[in-house]
């Protein structure tokens, strides 16, 4: 595997690939992130990773000084996993100049669920990538869908800037109590991580309610965060929405069993975890 921090270097040892698929990372990795490095092998090849640590979707009370930076463990899981280049370029690398022109996402999908609690977030989403989809012009490039807001935001993107690169959708990768796997799992205590998959189940429990013909979602919605907070939680939100666009269905769209997902992010002590289920 090449490690490369440049973008000049990137092209080159990239020049006349034209079936690249890419996996952009913050770094970190876990299974979850090798399982997208084996889908896009599914999709293309060569495979190329990035890691990068995007200071623009940081919020002021984020994690971006203290999130874990492990570049040379993570290499060594990308090399078993096949990966021809990695990307790990520096913030001088990628912004040498001020990034004064950004992307930021229609207002009714970008700062609705985790726009809303975390403001400025998908404009430093879809900045870097766009950048870094310029930088190595891949065929296809795979996200999670535990991202799920991310995945349609990108997706929607790409589509309408006619980029081309298909955008795949992969799986969340789970542990085996539910637990979506997430570099900030690694701040919860002992106590936290045992306590974690209830978000999931919470998730589950309201899913199954919908699917058994409940069509009270704002109640749905209302009990799972009264669930959350009884068992010392913060939730963002727990939502019901629309697969197709994250809008609230209306009753006619419920009755003629439009595709939806219930999506939540929540505080569990000091770390914010998100997950959603499709229904």
């Amino acid at each position: 595997m090449k490690i490369v921090t440049s973008i000049e270097e990137l092209r080159d040892q990239l020049r006349g690939q034209l079936r690249t698929a890419f996996v952009p990372t913050m770094g970190n990795l876990h299974e979850g992130h090798l399982s997208l490095m084996r889908l896009a092998r599914t999709h293309g090849d060569p495979i190329v990773a990035s890691i990068f640590v995007n200071r623009l979707q940081f919020g002021p009370n984020d994690d971006f000084d203290k999130y874990p930076r492990t570049l040379q463990s993570d290499a060594e899981k990308l090399e078993k996993e096949g990966v021809y280049v990695l990307f790990a370029p520096s913030e001088q690398e990628l912004y040498p100049e001020p990034q004064e022109y950004r992307v930021r996402p229609p207002d009714d999908l970008g700062n609705m669920l985790e726009g809303e609690f975390r403001p400025g977030f998908f404009t430093g989403v879809t900045t870097v990538v766009l950048k870094l989809l310029s930088c190595v012009q891949p065929r296809v490039a795979v996200f999670g869908k535990k991202d799920y807001q991310q995945l349609m935001i990108v997706r929607n993107m790409a589509r309408q800037f006619a980029l081309p690169t298909d955008i795949i959708a992969a799986e969340t990768y789970r542990a085996e109590d539910g637990l979506a796997l997430s570099s900030r799992n690694i701040y919860l205590s002992e106590a936290e991580r045992a306590e974690a998959p209830q978000l999931f189940k919470t998730l589950d429990h309201v899913a199954a309610q919908v699917r058994a013909g409940n069509r009270d979602l704002a109640q749905l919605e209302a009990a799972a965060m009264a669930g959350l907070k009884a068992r010392h939680w913060q939730p963002d939100y727990v939502a019901v929405r629309k697969r197709s666009n994250l809008q609230a269905p209306n009753n006619e769209e419920l009755a003629s069993g439009e595709p939806l997902v219930t999506l939540a992010a929540a505080r569990l002590g000091t770390t914010r975890l998100i997950d959603n289920l499709e229904i």
